[in-house]
């Protein structure tokens, strides 16, 4: 199977990103909504952005993360972003992680998208895992993991801090069975 092949779905398919994405990628990374997700809490300027999208080679191996901007198939438009980070490749693993804008939500895109990403890794990347962190109230992306084969390993007590309050982080890994 081509790396094209991995990619590319019935509804979205996954490509690198391009300058010409940063509105859409500025647009994802300042919506505090997104950010109960992630580590980071703070916007993101047009000029880091760029600087980013200038400086990343899309290459898991040089960058030790890989950004895809997840599009819909037919009409070519921006609906979301897959990412793998935090990729070692000594431990072959990295994490993965999902984002859907939401006029794009409940239409299928995010597991479309997360099948996509597990194939490309254990086929292409032969990563021997991927994990994921998700907040426990967070039930659309738990079943969004579970569906697709994560399993919980562990949970981070009061981890992050969302909104003043502390939460737990579910841990979540799918092993590539067939290495």
């Amino acid at each position: 199977m081509d790396t094209a092949s991995y990619l590319k779905g019935k509804h979205v398919c996954l490509r690198a990103v391009e300058p010409e994405d940063l509105d859409f990628i500025y647009e994802v990374e300042n919506d505090p909504a997104h950010w109960e997700a992630t580590d980071f809490s703070v916007p993101y300027s047009r000029y880091m952005l760029r600087q980013y999208l200038q400086s990343t080679q899309c290459d898991i191996y040089a960058d030790r993360q890989l950004r895809l901007l997840m599009v819909e198939t037919d009409s070519g438009k921006p609906v979301g972003m897959a990412d793998l980070t935090d990729y070692s490749p000594l431990h072959g693993r990295a994490e993965v992680g999902i984002l859907v804008q939401k006029p794009w939500q409940g239409r299928g895109y995010a597991r479309e998208a997360l099948e996509m990403v597990c194939r490309y890794a254990f086929g292409f990347l032969h990563l021997h895992q991927l994990g994921a962190k998700v907040v426990a109230d967070n039930e659309p992306s738990l079943r969004l993991f579970r569906a697709c084969g994560f399993q919980t390993c562990g949970v981070l007590k009061e981890w992050w801090r969302v909104d003043g309050q502390f939460k737990d982080v579910v841990m979540m890994q799918k092993i590539n069975c067939n290495i």
